[in-house]
């Protein structure tokens, strides 16, 4: 309600006057309001687009001054969010490839909020996601998360993730820009569960495509790394980390599902409770009866073993895929 009075008392065209005077600290404070103004709907983001902001706005990007360069993407951003017509209009000021400097800027503000840019327009349809794959944009957020720490990596781990769950063109163009192990080392190396989670989040959208893509993230280790995370948490009360452990078992889940490569299936039916434990023996016993060298394989690392181990209640689907395995087998070696 505030900003819209705000507006109704004629504000916007001002403030877009504003932006285009010399004078460094009013461009910075007009663009900061008008980013303000902006975030709260798309029909006032629609004023500030309707007084000719983003044309101004856009050609700020390349400004020298960092705290001004903030502000500018900042606004960029809160008009983007909202709908795909704004995002197109921010796109069509020719943003692209423009934009991807700031993700190389010393300023981590400007870094994180270039990121945040590129994160609301991709979000969108797989066509703004592929406009920025074309532009390079894709390759350089991997870049800028793999120089970054902490907050500045979170907008292009979702941008990221949001890529990738458009299609599976989309996510493989994730897969070859080398966007898996950027990610991983968010899981290793970050310490806020939120960042970890939104990880997890983003390789479980790259995963959940064709077994191709679920094994292009498991040979990248991830899944061992996501179990011991579901299960370090797994007990807790907090309710953002109960958030996390959801994005965790997501990610899981959608890995799994598609993934057929045993090798990397085969050291998580050691630890994996059984809520998990149901998709992975699931995926053995899709791909154990019509690949002979994997069952050899499977009896002789143990694996077999490990499934006669597992307690599963009687006329579950976990006891199904597990008959369906020994099914597989002479009777004398599932004995």
């Amino acid at each position: 309600e505030l900003s819209q009075a705000v507006v109704d008392a004629g504000a916007v065209p001002l403030l877009v006057l504003c932006i285009q005077e010399p004078e460094i600290a009013l461009k910075r404070i007009a663009a900061s309001t008008l980013s303000d103004i902006s975030k709260h709907s798309p029909e006032l983001a629609q004023t500030v687009v309707d007084a000719g902001a983003i044309a101004h706005l856009a050609q700020m990007i390349l400004n020298p001054d960092a705290k001004l360069k903030r502000q500018v993407l900042s606004a960029l951003s809160q008009i983007a969010k909202h709908s795909v017509e704004l995002a197109e209009l921010v796109v069509e000021a020719e943003i692209f490839p423009v934009v991807l400097t700031c993700l190389k800027d010393s300023d981590e503000y400007v870094k994180k909020n270039g990121a945040t840019l590129i994160r609301e327009i991709a979000k969108h349809t797989p066509e703004l996601s592929q406009l920025i794959v074309n532009a390079g944009g894709v390759a350089a957020v991997i870049d800028c998360i793999g120089s970054g720490t902490g907050a500045v990596r979170l907008p292009g781990i979702m941008m990221l993730g949001y890529v990738a769950a458009h299609s599976e063109n989309l996510s493989m163009a994730v897969i070859v820009s080398k966007g898996i192990p950027p990610l991983c080392a968010c899981l290793i190396e970050e310490r806020e569960d939120h960042i970890k989670a939104a990880a997890a989040w983003a390789l479980g959208q790259i995963g959940r495509h064709t077994p191709e893509h679920a094994r292009a993230v498991a040979v990248a280790n991830v899944l061992p790394r996501l179990l011991t995370m579901y299960m370090d948490t797994h007990s807790s009360e907090d309710l953002q980390m109960k958030a996390s452990i959801f994005a965790v078992l997501q990610a899981l889940k959608n890995i799994l599902q598609k993934c057929t490569y045993l090798p990397a299936l085969e050291p998580l039916l050691h630890d994996a409770p059984p809520n998990i434990m149901k998709h992975i023996v699931g995926q053995f016993s899709k791909v154990l009866p019509h690949d002979s060298k994997a069952r050899r394989l499977f009896v002789t690392t143990g694996g077999l073993k490990k499934i006669q181990e597992i307690k599963a209640e009687p006329g579950s689907l976990l006891q199904e895929y597990i008959n369906t395995i020994n099914n597989c087998y002479p009777e004398e070696i599932v004995r």
